[in-house]
């Protein structure tokens, strides 16, 4: 029997996404363009959100007070294409020192620059800044569903997506549960488990020394959960119906708020990316008619940066990701985001 599989067939969610996701020939293992062929993130959508993290690393170095060796960590890679930018964007005079990690399952991209070091897991003890974009929406959990009686249980699933009920949701799950997405009794309300993901975000925290460990993802907090939950599956470009196969991308949103309270630091925000990126310079508005008078050329490349920009921090769209901000070891990197409206600070 398949690990995690039970009598009657199918097993957790949280099993059959781990295989599906990350087991050999999973759907994160395969050769080829990576996620950018399945579906768009802030960083396939414009160089600006690259450039936008380059900034943002640059403020941690300063807060850090400019060590010898400045650590850039990038999550869930891809193909490196954020790393990438990010030491393409960088000063002359903080370039140097940058140390560049891209933490990924999938095997090197060919032609990457020799600056990065590829590794499977996060590197311990390091001083810089730790992001992580859409990584923690595909780390796998456990889906419950209220039955006919208004209990919880544990639903489960087949490799052709067919799902049906299993145990009460019990121990840590859920206690999860009703600390974090109280269920009431009606039949059908659903809900993602995220203990997995406040675990997997606090051990990445916990391998920075001193700095600023950033999580960007789809995001939902206690005020606004979703009814029935979030599951969903991309395949090529369009949202499909979520099937453990190795043939798609499985994910669902995060309930960030339960991720900040898992390693509980002093200056933790949670803020939306549009807000994020306006405090990081990019604002998305148009550039003076004059300019296109003055320098049409200029003006053309403005208005195009105006678009991306706009896109970025779309409500309703890129815009309404949540970030996830947490100082570790210092103070001082609490303020990066001082232009952000101090309401939303945790």
């Amino acid at each position: 029997m398949t690990a995690g599989a039970v009598e009657g067939g199918g097993r957790g969610w949280r099993a059959a996404a781990q295989d599906a996701l990350y087991g050999p020939g999973g759907f994160y293992r395969g050769p080829g363009a990576g996620p950018a062929g399945h579906f768009r993130t802030s960083v396939h959508a414009s160089p600006l959100f690259a450039r936008a993290v380059a900034r943002l690393l640059c403020r941690v170095d300063e807060a850090l007070g400019r060590p010898t060796v400045l650590a850039f960590v990038d999550m869930a890679a891809g193909r490196g294409e954020l790393v990438t930018g990010v030491l393409a964007a960088l000063p002359a005079d903080v370039a140097p020192r940058v140390r560049a990690y891209a933490v990924e399952l999938a095997g090197r991209p060919a032609g990457l620059d020799h600056r990065i070091e590829w590794r499977a897991e996060p590197p311990e003890g390091i001083t810089g800044l730790l992001f992580a974009n859409e990584w923690l929406d595909n780390v796998p959990v456990e889906v419950a569903e209220v039955d006919p009686s208004g209990v919880p249980r544990l639903v489960l699933v087949r490799e052709d997506g067919t799902e049906r009920l299993g145990e009460p949701v019990a121990g840590a799950e859920a206690e999860w549960l009703a600390r974090w997405w109280p269920l009431g009794a009606g039949e059908g309300l659903r809900a993602e488990i995220g203990l997995p993901r406040d675990r997997a975000w606090a051990s990445a925290v916990g391998t920075l020394a001193r700095g600023l460990a950033v999580a960007v993802d789809y995001a939902h907090t206690a005020a606004a959960r979703p009814p029935f939950g979030t599951l969903t599956a991309f395949r090529e470009g369009r949202e499909t119906t979520p099937v453990p196969d190795g043939s798609c991308d499985l994910t669902a949103h995060v309930a960030l708020d339960a991720c900040a309270a898992a390693p509980a630091l002093p200056g933790t925000r949670l803020l939306t990316q549009r807000d994020a990126l306006r405090a990081l310079g990019i604002s998305g508005a148009r550039p003076p008619l004059t300019l296109a008078s003055t320098d049409p050329a200029g003006y053309v490349r403005a208005l195009a940066g105006a678009g991306e920009a706009a896109e970025l921090t779309a409500p309703g769209g890129l815009g309404d990701f949540g970030w996830l901000v947490q100082p570790v070891g210092t103070a001082d990197v609490r303020d990066l985001f001082v232009d952000v409206a101090d309401d939303e600070e945790q």
